[in-house]
Formats: C-alpha cells, structure tokens, sequence
C-alpha cells in the first residue's frame, strides 16, 4: 500500500505541474492577446479615417478576441482541486498502511505541509478569486513535493515520543494549516512586491493583495498559536518539560512573534504597503527555517 501512497504524491506532483503551466501559459496568452488587439485597433482605427463603411455598432478585433488566457486558469485550477484530491487520497493509504497518522517523520510532515498549501490555494482561490496568485504559490508547492518525492517513503517503527499520537496529530495538522496560509500571504505579498513593475492588466491591485495577504495571516497566526500550545504539552509528555528551547520550538516562536507583530501593526497602526508586503516574506521565511533548520542544528525534532 506505501507503493500505492508513493504513487499519488507522483500523480498529485505531475498535476500541480500541469496547473502551473496552465497558468503560465495563461500569463504569456493575455499579454500577446493584449499585444494582438492593440495591434489590430491601430490598424482599425488608422483604416477608419479613409474608410467610412464600418457598420454601427460592429465588433471591433479588441472587444472580439478570445478569452484563451481566462479558459487556461480555469484548467489550472481544476487540476489543483485534483491534486488536493490525490494527496489526500496518498495520506489515507500510508494511514492504513502504517496504522498511524501520517505526521511521525520528515517525509511525512513534508507530504502534511505540501497537503496544507494546496487546501490553502484551493480555498483562497474559490473564497477571493485571485488566480493569479498561483503563479507565486504553486512554484512553492511544487518544491515541497518534489523534496518529499527525494525522501524515503518507507516506514519505520514510531519512536516512544512519537506514540502520543491524538497530541501529535492535532499538533502536526494545525501546523500543515497554517503553513499552508502562510504560503497564501507569502504569495500575496510577493505579487504585492512586484505590482509596480508588472504592466499586465491582468496582474491584481496592490489593495486586493494587500488585503488577501492580511485574510490569510488571520489564519496562519491563531493556527500557530494552536500548534505551539499543543506542542508544548505534548513535549511535557514526552520528554517531561513543556518548554527546552530546541532550535524548532525556538524558530517557532520566533515565526509566532513576527505574524504577531505584523497583525498588532496592522490592526492597531494600519500598517500596510511595501513594509507590511514585506514582513510577510520575512514571515514564511522564518517558517521554511523552521521546518528545514533541524536538518542542520539537530534538537530534540530531529526527526522532523
């Protein structure tokens, strides 16, 4: 059945590349649409002042061009709702396969948080419309699951910390949420970043990203919040003490301090533009640390 639940992560990763493309595709189309018909209306417009035979009311090239870059998002977004299907579909088999959870190891936390950005883009995009923000958060998606597709899939015996699993469940997947919106407002602040030198219509208001941005921390911060209460109390049962400054419980905290600092800025002071946009980079950066730094400082995580 691992064989089985590998399978999927491929499947789930070949479809999130389809998605991608889709939207890539997407981009490049509208911008030679856009070319093309403003190409067009020159010539309209220049055969206009020697010809008068144009009847009322027909339909110039500019307002008849076809909608190819809105159909190719559409594909995009339905491959992603497919992917968000075949992971899960992966996590339910290595579920039964393995007869626990599947949060107990750094392959599966890797499969976990991939599973909470895609859910993210999928509701994100469903609630507020912005599709474009794919263009930003699938690159990231993407790179998660190839780096879980380079981990062994096999699956070994839980070690003792590890067998508290209700804890241990809970904790992981609240993590998996708010990693997953913390790569939407990473997204949004990026797309934000770069606004002012996109010149394609299509590209979202700096206000619509500005505002996405602020909705998905809404989630991120009580969601790490969560985690880390959870997390303490488990580590007390674990290893006997809520609290002992382990590089990730640290990078945790850190994570926690800057998503608060970022909503007491913007509640209490209306703090937005470019500093907030970048707050939120400097935010998903320390949560990437966090789940990557044991790799390299060890601590009582090293196994994740």
């Amino acid at each position: 059945m691992l064989e089985i639940s590998q399978a999927l992560l491929v499947a789930t990763t070949a479809l999130i590349t389809l998605a991608l493309g889709a939207y890539v595709v997407a981009v490049f189309a509208a911008g030679l649409q856009k070319k093309t018909v403003a190409r067009q209306t020159v010539l309209v417009g220049g055969a206009g002042q020697h010809d008068q035979d144009v009847a009322p009311g027909a339909a110039t090239p500019a307002k008849s061009a076809p909608a190819t870059g809105r159909g190719l998002t559409w594909f995009g977004s339905k491959f992603v709702q497919l992917a968000l299907l075949s992971l899960t579909g992966s996590m339910i088999v290595r579920m039964f396969a393995t007869g626990h959870p599947p949060f107990a190891n750094h392959y599966e936390f890797a499969v976990s948080f991939a599973w909470g950005m895609i859910l993210a883009q999928v509701y994100f995009e469903w609630r507020y419309r912005v599709r474009t923000l794919a263009l930003v958060v699938l690159p990231v998606i993407l790179g998660m699951l190839i780096y879980a597709s380079t981990l062994s899939y096999e699956a070994n015996p839980l070690m003792p910390a590890l067998q508290n699993s209700p804890l241990l469940t809970v904790h992981v997947f609240t993590a998996a949420l708010s990693y997953g919106a913390a790569v939407i407002a990473f997204g949004a602040a990026v797309m934000y970043l770069l606004a002012p030198h996109v010149k394609w219509q299509g590209w979202p208001k700096q206000e619509v990203l500005d505002e996405l941005g602020y909705k998905a921390v809404i989630v991120t911060f009580p969601m790490l919040t969560i985690m880390i209460i959870l997390g303490s109390i488990w580590a007390n049962v674990a290893w006997g003490r809520y609290w002992s400054w382990d590089p990730k419980e640290t990078a945790a905290l850190v994570t926690w301090l800057i998503y608060g600092a970022y909503l007491h800025a913007r509640v209490v002071r209306d703090w937005r533009g470019s500093k907030s946009a970048w707050l939120l980079v400097l935010g998903f950066a320390a949560i990437l640390f966090t789940y990557f730094g044991n790799l390299f400082f060890g601590g009582l995580h090293a196994y994740a």
